[in-house]
């Protein structure tokens, strides 16, 4: 067991030992690194100082092709607008000329209308619808087309 103790005791000051040890280099490390970022530093305010106009055209390069994207936009707009709106002319005013087609055509109709009532007035005067419906003038008028037809009858019956 003892020999246990003596390799456990070893490796525990080892790493003490190694744990002190990187302490030390981390402190000697940003020693160096401290004239070299002063050295960054002053480089990169002068990159930004540089960079700073590059920034602001970019940044107004940026917006004024937004606008122009608004502006084209707008023209299409515009121009679609006009188009549909001289759709919209040209569609009323055929509206307007069928409507007055349509009441020329009327009034025609009408016009043609009265011709026929005119000409159905005047053949239902000669018609003489009262005798008709007077049974007696019927019987007798039944009566001269029934002898005319037994005329008739005996002429053709004596000549085959």
């Amino acid at each position: 067991m003892a020999e246990a103790k003596r390799k456990v005791a070893p490796k525990a000051a080892a790493k003490k030992a190694a744990v002190k040890k990187a302490p030390a280099k981390a402190k000697t490390a940003p020693a160096k690194k401290k004239p070299a970022a002063k050295t960054q530093a002053k480089a990169s305010t002068k990159a930004k100082t540089r960079a700073r106009p590059k920034a602001i055209d970019t940044g107004r390069n940026a917006l004024l092709a937004g606008l122009g994207v608004y502006g084209k936009a707008y023209d299409q707009l515009l121009a679609q607008f006009s188009s549909l709106q001289e759709q919209v002319d040209e569609a009323q005013s055929r509206l307007t000329q069928r409507r007055k087609q349509a009441e020329d055509l009327y009034k025609s109709l009408i016009k043609r209308g009265t011709a026929v009532e005119k000409d159905a007035l005047k053949a239902l005067a000669d018609l003489e619808l009262d005798s008709l419906a007077d049974r007696s003038k019927l019987e007798a008028q039944m009566k001269k087309a029934k002898s005319r037809f037994e005329d008739l009858r005996t002429k053709f019956g004596k000549a085959a």
